[in-house]
């Protein structure tokens, strides 16, 4: 059977058709948006890699959360910078700690109008900056490291995070989170499990801003390493089974083949990260006039949705649900070419 060139053309002659016709869109309830707040700051610290971002303090944080709500966005990722670091990165657990606190802030602010999300890893806690407890040799020790999660994760259940996020990649750490937390009283508490976090190039503006560049070596040891696609398939499929309730990608424009994958074989939400060096890449691009930023930004999100990511972590979630509020057709169906 042959089809005239003429049809599908059809479709796409005005805005409204185009519109129409379209197979994906996006809303403000898809995405996350990434915030760190920092225990010793007492002004909010600008971030010279990722631009219009910063460390918050206390009170700027609930400032920030409100701009976000105010265009839509209601679902926030938090990293907290402690004033303390160790060896162990024992503030992660701390009761008191700075993510603890920030959690409480949030939620005696905005309730459950705010859903929050709290990273659970040791790197942004550890003086070393390795996301685990190291053995004498100096190499990650996993099921050491794995209680220290589930301390952690208890610890920020307990002020009230919603979802627990363990993004360290040691074998075993959404089982023995999601004990813990059923243990402690906590079954209702969920986890976003990062399942295929890649040993990337990709992370440099993340590590200023979470302060958390290792001080030796890398993270090739427990990351993934960016030839594998059916181990990915692997590490999402033990997560389901040891009880996370949303698998990630990260980084995501990179890595759309493994979002696709996944999104096809998994039961459960798929969630892409567009991380740090991603987003920079479109900011600068747009600042060198290669491409329109604005454009830029909302194709890169529907290629996410396109394969198949239905929560999207973006530190473009601000602008992104800013600009849908604005322009919603053009927003989810780019119109001008630049």
């Amino acid at each position: 059977m042959s089809f005239p060139t003429e049809r599908p053309r059809r479709l796409r002659r005005t805005a409204l058709h185009r519109e129409l016709a379209a197979e994906h869109r996006l809303h403000p309830a898809d995405f996350v948006a990434p915030l760190f707040v920092r225990e010793d700051a007492t002004s909010p610290v600008p971030l010279t890699l990722l631009a219009g971002h910063q460390q918050e303090t206390l009170n700027s944080l609930t400032d920030r959360v409100e701009a976000l709500r105010s265009v839509g966005c209601t679902k926030v990722l938090l990293f907290g910078i402690p004033s303390r670091k160790d060896a162990e990165g024992s503030e992660a657990w701390n009761d008191n700690g700075i993510v603890q606190e920030a959690v409480r802030r949030i939620r005696q602010q905005f309730g459950h109008d705010v859903l929050i999300i709290t990273d659970c890893c040791l790197d942004e806690y550890t003086s070393h900056g390795h996301c685990g407890i190291l053995t004498a040799e100096g190499e990650v020790d996993n099921d050491a490291t794995v209680v220290a999660y589930a301390r952690a994760a208890v610890s920020q259940a307990r002020a009230g995070a919603d979802l627990i996020a363990p993004s360290g990649m040691m074998d075993g750490q959404v089982g023995a989170i999601r004990e813990a937390l059923d243990e402690h009283g906590f079954p209702g508490t969920g986890i976003m499990a990062y399942s295929a976090k890649y040993a990337s190039c990709l992370y440099g503006p993340f590590r200023e801003a979470a302060d958390c560049a290792p001080q030796f070596g890398d993270r090739s040891g427990y990351q993934m390493q960016p030839a594998n696609g059916i181990e990915a398939l692997r590490e999402a499929r033990l997560d389901a089974e040891e009880g996370a309730d949303i698998v990630m990608v990260k980084p995501a424009l990179w890595y759309l083949d493994i979002i696709s994958a996944l999104a096809r074989e998994s039961e459960l939400p798929v969630a892409a990260y567009l991380v740090s060096g991603e987003c920079a890449m479109i900011h600068d691009g747009g600042e060198r006039g290669l491409f329109s930023e604005e454009r830029a930004m909302v194709e890169a999100h529907l290629a996410l949705r396109r394969a198949g990511a239905t929560i999207l972590i973006s530190y473009y979630a601000g602008a992104m649900c800013e600009y849908l509020a604005a322009a919603p057709q053009a927003a989810r169906i780019p119109q001008t070419v630049h």
